[in-house]
């Protein structure tokens, strides 16, 4: 456990509060998402990383957990891209490859403590807004240790984090056209259920889990130059940026970098706010679908980490991106994620204007896997509407069996259903039922009861005899 004390503070209205409570939102000024972790450096004393070279080595600076989830992440290669970095007339370029982990990318830090925070507090069950990583990450790991895993993601995902999701049981929400509106949802269905709210861009362990990353590039080379991160909702930047701050604090290093974000110009809400420019993004697109957020919650942090440190943001086209995204596995054997080359991308544009010389060292976060966003996948995009409407049928098969063995009620069918969904997603099962004449309502006691009608056993008759064929 960390060996310092540790608060939550709200970087709103400046509250604080124990560490395990609240979970996400100031219980104040209720602004989701403000909550950040604050470690009283002098009641850690000296400071000093042993052990193997994963995430938990830096159990120390993290805030208290008594279990310790793992699935070995952390400890990934920092390379040193020397054919790209000559490519671009770079001479020192480092390429931090988080497609190491588990599953694939970054967010495999923050599901470990988040599953390791869930199983301290007896949480069976976690609900998680996501965009593709965070997603992917959480279901693995609540896979590994029994918990029920809840995605709501919303209409563009890649098809690679969503196949993820799916192999590791969670189940899977479709909702709303960008993570914002996908955000909201989860917020309600964990306000409802009490389910551990996981979701990346609100839950403050995220933070302390990817700041591990800059204690590892430290450990690895040193304070580079500078680093460039991309950006979604702001809190990987920051995340950077609070590890090198932490090993300052601490006296293990004096010299700090200077980080640059990046965004997609397709939606680079961040990049505005930095320029000071206030424009709506009426259309958001990009390829680089995990950095896809027209309202990012960690906006602030993001910026006060690029000003702190002398940094700067950047927008780079799709055309940029897909071009770095080329040469770095052609060049350095490493397919990364749009999000990821977007790095390259912007490393390559700030070299041929100066703003990065020739004789810097330069760190590019590679967060996730081209594998799960490849363009090649998209010729399973069919697939991925076959799969949502199986889980569909599925559920409603259940409830109609539910139903087949005796008259009963909305409420008991949720929890004859393990309490996996939302009573409101259940009652929208009942509806959709009823409407095809296959199920039936009546009233007793201001209950609504219901049962299975001639045409609902014809169909179960149905599903059973198709089930015999393909077995």
């Amino acid at each position: 456990m960390c060996k310092g004390m540790s608060t939550l503070v709200c970087a709103k209205c400046n509250s604080v509060f124990g560490e395990v409570a609240p979970e996400y939102r100031c219980e104040n000024c209720g602004v989701a998402g403000s909550l950040e972790y604050k470690v009283d450096y002098k009641s850690i004393g000296k400071v000093s990383f042993s052990g193997d070279f994963t995430f938990w080595r830096y159990r120390d600076l993290l805030p208290s957990v008594k279990n310790f989830v793992s699935l070995h992440e952390g400890g990934t290669p920092l390379y040193r891209a020397e054919r790209l970095a000559k490519h671009i007339r770079l001479s020192r370029l480092y390429l931090k490859d988080e497609t190491r982990n588990p599953t694939n990318s970054f967010r495999d830090r923050a599901a470990a403590l988040m599953v390791s925070k869930m199983l301290d507090l007896g949480y069976a069950a976690a609900i998680c807004a996501s965009s593709g990583n965070m997603g992917a990450s959480l279901a693995a790991y609540c896979a590994k240790y029994g918990i029920s895993c809840h995605i709501v993601i919303p209409r563009h995902v890649d098809v690679g984090k969503l196949a993820q999701m799916i192999i590791y049981d969670a189940a899977v929400e479709e909702y709303g056209e960008t993570v914002d509106e996908s955000i909201k949802r989860a917020m309600r269905i964990s306000e409802e259920t009490g389910w551990y709210q996981a979701t990346s861009a609100i839950n403050p362990l995220t933070i302390e889990a990817q700041k591990t990353i800059a204690f590892e590039i430290f450990e690895q080379i040193g304070v580079p130059d500078v680093v460039i991160v991309p950006m979604g909702s702001g809190g990987t930047i920051y995340s950077i940026w609070k590890g090198f701050l932490e090993l300052n604090d601490l006296g293990i290093i004096r010299e700090k970098p200077r980080l640059i974000g990046v965004q997609s110009s397709g939606c680079s809400p961040i990049v505005n706010a930095y320029l000071g420019r206030e424009e709506i993004i009426e259309k958001p697109m990009t390829r680089a679908t995990s950095i896809l957020m027209v309202n990012p919650l960690r906006r602030d942090l993001a910026l006060k980490a690029i000003r702190e440190s002398g940094g700067l943001a950047v927008a780079v086209s799709d055309h940029e991106i897909l071009e770095a995204e080329q040469e770095m596995a052609r060049m350095e054997g490493l397919f990364a994620e749009p999000a990821s080359s977007a790095t390259i991308a912007a490393l390559k544009r700030l070299l041929n204007e100066s703003v990065i010389g020739v004789n810097e060292s330069v760190v590019c976060l590679i967060t996730g896997s081209g594998l799960k966003a490849t363009d090649v996948l998209k010729a399973m995009s069919r697939k991925r509407k076959m799969i949502l409407v199986e889980a569909d049928l599925s559920t409603k098969e259940k409830i109609l069996r539910i139903i087949a063995g005796k008259e009963t009620y909305g409420y008991e069918i949720w929890k004859m259903l393990g309490k996996t969904m939302t009573k409101a997603a259940v009652y929208q099962h009942l509806n959709e039922l009823k409407s095809k004449d296959l199920i039936s309502v009546r009233i007793k006691n201001g209950r609504k009861y219901f049962t299975i009608t001639e045409k609902g056993k014809k169909v179960l008759k149905a599903i059973e005899e198709v089930k015999v064929l393909l077995s």
